[in-house]
């Protein structure tokens, strides 16, 4: 989630196994059967689904090592969050006299950047708990390097939706949330496929990030894929009508951010997906 305060405060915002071999048909009795040899029994071990792969990991504990921020005396965490948070103001050329710390750098940085701060431990926890599946998959399925990427982008759409939306704000946005919304958009584009780790039956968690995606189109038309659609727009629409209050006081959700994330996720999935894609028949939600 991003969260803002009004003032100085902040906005805010988890390879397919080879099925065991059945026994081969021989010329003995019915009551007899041959049992399948040991090597083939222990050939295809369940992985349990939230395994977390190694640059989720990676993600997670960036962030959890990057929060130690809060031990720093409060004047350099303040600075932190001004040099490293994303403030839409520092984009307004009308400001001729005025130069936000950080400079014309932080013009670019903190459009990623600004995903990797949060507030507290609950708005870390709040966005690793939506990680664990979907970006657990999502980063099974792209890899190390496309994930960090996909990640990045994601975050650079969260913070263009917030400034258009939010020209004139002082107030800092922090937090992962646009790029965990991207990763939702991403995830569902496969995670319905018959083996995918949302379908009624699935492989382990390598196969079941590795099935092919549906079409963008496809996935528009599947009734699984609209009805999450409508339950993530309806829950940011509460967020946005201010219906439920998160963190601290004064505080308020930046989901216009969520939606940006989200969008590029859901677009730009194909750009970084290394799956094959299946034929138009192929792919079945399940």
């Amino acid at each position: 989630m991003h969260l803002h305060r009004y003032g100085k405060g902040a906005y805010l915002s988890g390879t397919p196994v080879k099925p065991p071999q059945g026994p081969k048909l021989l010329e003995a009795p019915l009551d007899n059967p041959q049992e399948p040899s040991p090597d083939v029994a222990a050939e295809a071990p369940r992985e349990p689904i939230l395994t977390l792969p190694p640059a989720l990991t990676a993600y997670v504990l960036l962030i959890a090592a990057i929060h130690l921020r809060v031990l720093l005396p409060a004047e350099w965490e303040i600075w932190t969050i001004d040099v490293f948070g994303f403030i839409p103001k520092r984009y307004d050329v009308t400001l001729l006299d005025y130069t936000f710390p950080g400079g014309a750098g932080a013009k670019v940085w903190t459009f990623v950047t600004y995903s990797l701060l949060h507030a507290n431990l609950t708005h870390i926890a709040f966005n690793v708990l939506w990680l664990l599946p979907f970006g657990s998959a999502l980063a099974r399925r792209f890899g190390a390097a496309r994930f960090f990427l996909f990640m990045a982008v994601t975050a650079a759409a969260g913070a263009l939706a917030h400034l258009v939306t939010h020209e004139h704000a002082v107030a800092p946005m922090i937090g992962a949330s646009a790029s965990v919304s991207g990763t939702m958009a991403a995830a569902i584009r496969f995670a319905f496929v018959q083996g995918s780790f949302l379908s009624f039956s699935r492989g382990d968690a390598d196969a079941a990030a590795k099935v092919p995606a549906l079409s963008l189109s496809r996935a528009l038309r599947n009734g699984r894929v609209l009805a999450f659609l409508a339950v993530w727009f309806g829950v940011n629409l509460i967020f946005g009508l201010g219906l439920i209050a998160i963190g601290a006081d004064g505080a308020s959700v930046a989901w216009q951010a969520h939606i940006g994330g989200f969008f590029a996720g859901l677009v730009l999935f194909s750009l970084f997906d290394p799956v094959p894609r299946a034929r138009a028949d192929a792919a079945a939600a399940s």
